[in-house]
């Protein structure tokens, strides 16, 4: 979010100094990310370490915790973990909040300048990985599973009647709201026509945005927030499509890609599905923030930006799942 929540600076700074057993010197805010209910901020301690906050309204899903540890275990170093409270655990409760405390990687993400060649091998090697890991009893236990049951088309047809009324959306409603409900329409058919492939552990959301890495150097995945047992087209659709980042997959990135992965043959249905209905979620997440009475005006114009980007490409005439 980029919007900051309403929170004592000082007093978050102190508890995260008495949670981790650190002297924080700065806590700064990142207006990064997208998730209405979850803000981050850069910590800085006396002894020269620099920490990455998340702080969520209400509580992490478990698997958010327990995931990236078993990962970690398992030798994938690229995962970022949240690190353990010296009393053990890693979540702390702060009010009608949640804490988790993360290592800060350098050089940011990679969604506007792209992979080099060794990172998208790398990337490719890392995915393949992940989907080769038999998950544990325990975190089968708290993964959830996919079920092609999707809200968003609930979701949007519940707030396109709130934007074609509101002064912000209006406009914007009439010119994308039929393209919009065709999208919804599109979802439910091509979910009828899926067929249910084996299940893997899924980040999710790997988009360029949750790469880390510093020039050519590792890639550090990060924003286990939401993984899910699923067919493992509900990554590879970050992968080939050209929606996530500035720098999208092509020939010659998917040989790369395919380098490091496997050789792979991703179900055409199963990735019209998942990226359709990324593009339906996102749209029903733009419209209910652009339409929060808390929202301020910067993070609705930015939002705004994300959801015309959405709807131009969903309008356009040639547009294909």
């Amino acid at each position: 979010m980029i919007d900051k929540p309403d929170i004592d600076e000082r007093t978050l700074a102190a508890e995260v100094a008495a949670a981790w057993s650190v002297h924080v010197t700065e806590l700064a805010f990142m207006p990064v990310g997208l998730d209405g209910h979850a803000w981050a901020y850069r910590v800085e301690t006396s002894d020269g370490r620099r920490c990455f906050l998340k702080v969520r309204r209400g509580d992490f899903a478990p698997a958010a915790v327990l995931l990236p540890r078993f990962l970690r275990a398992q030798g994938l170093r690229q995962v970022v973990a949240p690190l353990d409270l010296p009393e053990g655990g890693a979540g702390r409760g702060f009010g009608d909040y949640r804490l988790l405390l993360y290592p800060f990687h350098d050089g940011g993400s990679l969604w506007g300048r792209g992979l080099t060649d060794c990172q998208w091998i790398e990337y490719g090697e890392f995915l393949g990985r992940l989907h080769r890991v038999t998950p544990s009893a325990e975190v089968t236990a708290v993964l959830p599973a996919e079920t092609y049951r999707s809200s968003a088309g609930e979701r949007l047809r519940t707030l396109g009647g709130q934007a074609a009324t509101s002064e912000v959306l209006d406009d914007f409603w009439d010119r994308y709201g039929a393209a919009l409900h065709r999208l919804a329409e599109t979802v439910d058919e091509l979910a009828s026509r899926v067929t249910r492939g084996r299940h893997v552990i899924c980040h999710a959301d790997i988009h360029p945005g949750n790469l880390i890495a510093d020039g050519d150097g590792p890639l550090h995945v990060v924003d286990w927030d939401a993984p899910i047992l699923a067919p493992r087209e509900r990554d590879l659709m970050f992968v080939y499509s050209a929606d996530f980042g500035d720098h999208p997959i092509n020939g010659r990135r998917a040989e790369l890609f395919r380098e490091g992965y496997g050789a792979l043959e991703p179900d055409p249905v199963l990735l019209s599905y998942y990226r359709s209905e990324r593009r339906l979620d996102d749209v029903a997440v733009f419209l209910g923030s652009i339409l929060s009475p808390e929202a301020s005006a910067e993070a609705r114009a930015n939002d705004l930006h994300w959801l015309t980007r959405i709807a131009e490409a969903v309008a356009d005439p040639g547009y294909a799942p």
